[in-house]
């Protein structure tokens, strides 16, 4: 797998905590648009990351989360890893349930980057 930049890992990142429960809410849509919206100000072509992810195996969504994790983690400085995990809190929580393994791959993330 090809290193992604900090912004497209934390895009996957994200779309697998939406996926995760099996249960794409129309709150976690809007808040990946909100991560979109600031991360590429300018329109950027993302079908074949969403085909990448679109194409994963639940039991491949560990791997592919671990590795766009350190991609993240290489190209990040320490207060941009939480401020982006405190998004992910948000957009775990944007339908108003947590389940297990949303919360595990949250707490995965937390744990992969030391926070």
């Amino acid at each position: 797998m090809q290193k992604s930049n900090k912004s497209i890992a934390g895009y996957h990142l994200l779309m697998i905590l939406s996926a995760v429960d099996n249960e794409f809410a129309p709150e976690e849509g809007i808040k990946i648009q909100q991560y979109l919206a600031d991360e590429f100000p300018f329109r950027m072509n993302l079908d074949n990351e969403l085909d990448t992810i679109a194409h994963l195996k639940p039991e491949e969504w560990k791997d592919h989360f671990e590795f766009h994790a350190r991609c993240f983690l290489e190209d990040s400085v320490e207060e941009e890893r939480v401020n982006f995990l405190t998004f992910a809190k948000s957009l775990i929580k944007a339908d108003e349930q947590v389940n297990e393994d949303e919360h595990r791959f949250y707490l995965l993330l937390k744990n992969l980057w030391a926070l």
